[in-house]
Order: structure tokens, then C-alpha cells, then sequence
């Protein structure tokens, strides 16, 4: 029987392809372009494997793999991604991954990747560096990244990611399913532990975090 495959990347042409890479092999049985929606995807349709971008919007794939370990903790994370800094690399095997790939070499290193993550073993793309590539899911606590705000909240994150994406209150109490005064306590709160004062400094940090992408 084929394994199932959950895609996630905020970019159609991206979707496309990495669905007609895997479909020879594997069953590939969603996509989904924000990382908030690949949680109720994943929630829903229980793949064997999740294929994922970092940086996504709504909520980044680093977040969403977080979230993902709690909710579908038997699912296998493989990411496809333009950050190959070991920053990322760290962060993505701390969240819960099996595999890295460069998006530029997903069609030679993905299926491997996803193979190797089914047998429970992890991959990192060889255009990372050497000492990325060390970082796996057997040593994540290795160099530590103070990246994808390490120091705040999950729901602080999420509002975080929010705000620097340009959504209104109004928006973010839609997509969180709080009120919004919810929300403009945690804008407030975190302004206030970050000594921010304003949503063009909030978003530059979330940029400097890796939170959203530039």
C-alpha cells in the first residue's frame, strides 16, 4: 500500500510540481497553502507523511511543525525549503522533522528524503553545511537558535506572524478564534516585553526571527 502524502507550500507552481514528483511513487492525498490550514488538513486526513515549507503564511512551517508533533504525532515532517542556514536546519529538527531538502534539488533529494523518513531516519540536504547537517532530531539541543521568537508564547508567535503579514484585528480574532480584544492585548503585550513601539519594528523583528519572510 502507497503512503499518503500531505503537501503544504504557499506557492501554486511549487504545489504542482512537488505533486506530479510524488505522485509516481507516492498517494498524494492533499495540498494546502498556508500553514494553518495544513493543521486541519493534517488533523483531517491523518497522512502518513507532511511535506512543508518554512516560511508560510498564516502560521510558518516551523510553527506549524510544532503544532503538528501534538496533533498528528505519528505523521513524518519533510521540509522543502529556500533556508538552508543552520539556524533553520536547527530549528526545523527541534520542531519535529525527519528530513530537510533544498527546494533548488527537491526533484533528485525529495523522494529520498520521504524514504528515509518512513524508515524513521533522518536526511538533510547536502547543500546545507557540514555542521548543519549534524543537526538532526537525535541532537536537537545542539547550538540552540534564538530564532522563531524561542522567547515568546506560542499564541504570541501566532499574533506575531499575523501582525507583520499586514491583518487587521478584525482579521487575526477571524483567524485565531479570539475576540479582539484578545488580540490587542497580546499586539500590546508583546510591544511592550519587546520595547517595541510601533507594527513596522514588530515586523521587522518577525522578519529578524525568521518568523515571516522578507
Amino acid at each position: 500500500m502507497r503512503k499518503s502524502i500531505l503537501i503544504a507550500d504557499d506557492h501554486v507552481l511549487m504545489l504542482e510540481g512537488l505533486t506530479r514528483l510524488l505522485a509516481s511513487e507516492f498517494e498524494v492525498i492533499g495540498t494546502t497553502p498556508n500553514g494553518r490550514a495544513l493543521l486541519d488538513e493534517a488533523e483531517r486526513l491523518k497522512p502518513d507523511v507532511i511535506v512543508l515549507d518554512v516560511g508560510m503564511p498564516e502560521l510558518n512551517g516551523i510553527e506549524a511543525a510544532r503544532k503538528l508533533a501534538k496533533i498528528a504525532p505519528s505523521t513524518k515532517l519533510v521540509f522543502v525549503t529556500q533556508q538552508l542556514s543552520r539556524e533553520y536546519l536547527h530549528a526545523a529538527f527541534a520542531a519535529g522533522a525527519k528530513g530537510y531538502v533544498a527546494k533548488q534539488s527537491a526533484a533528485s533529494e525529495l523522494i529520498a528524503a520521504i524514504r528515509l523518513a518512513i524508515a524513521d531516519h533522518d536526511y538533510v540536504t547536502p547543500l546545507a553545511s557540514a555542521e548543519a547537517g549534524r543537526i538532526t532530531s537525535e541532537n536537537p539541543s545542539q547550538n540552540p537558535a534564538e530564532l522563531f521568537g524561542s522567547g515568546l508564547t506560542p499564541r504570541q508567535r501566532e499574533v506575531l506572524q499575523l501582525v507583520a503579514e499586514g491583518k487587521s484585528t478584525k482579521e487575526i480574532s477571524s483567524v485565531l478564534g479570539i475576540s479582539t480584544k484578545t488580540v490587542e492585548f497580546h499586539r500590546n503585550s508583546l510591544m511592550d516585553e519587546l520595547g517595541i513601539r510601533s507594527i513596522a519594528e514588530l515586523t521587522r523583528y518577525a522578519i529578524a526571527q525568521g518568523i515571516i519572510s522578507q
